[in-house]
């Protein structure tokens, strides 16, 4: 039985482990515990899933809760994909949220599909500037 929870505490140890048993963590720094451990401490919501004591699922957002949160980290274990614990996981961030508020997020490659079939809708006119990138004045 899969136990959910938005208190459960996550240390940057487990976020890592789950990271790499996941397809996002070949997009994530878990080279970097320090960076992780900012992006757990930052996030304004964070959903675990826990078989037992083993985190399976984790739903990272920031957001003003009233009108946009994004959600920038879904991450299922491999080995519990195709349960449903991901649409859980999306439920319980937005039942977290006000009535108003949109979910919003960028799609892995290889979950691109996985989101109109849980009801996200496309958006195509998406924006980022990258880090490295210096913004033109």
């Amino acid at each position: 039985m899969i136990n959910y929870s938005t208190t459960h505490p996550l240390t940057p140890a487990l976020y890592i482990d789950l990271l790499h048993r996941s397809t996002l963590g070949e997009r994530r720094p878990v080279d970097d515990p320090e960076t992780i451990a900012g992006m757990i401490a930052n996030a304004d919501l964070t959903v675990t899933a826990w078989d037992g004591e083993t985190l399976v699922g984790v739903a990272r957002s920031v957001t003003d809760f009233t009108y946009c949160c994004y959600l920038s980290d879904l991450a299922v274990d491999a080995a519990y994909q195709r349960q449903g614990i991901g649409v859980e996981l999306i439920a319980l961030t937005q039942a977290q949220l006000g009535p108003r508020c949109n979910i919003i997020l960028l799609a892995a490659p290889a979950a691109a599909d996985y989101y109109p079939r849980v009801g996200f809708e496309h958006h195509p006119r998406c924006w980022i500037l990258h880090r490295d990138k210096e913004l033109r004045r």
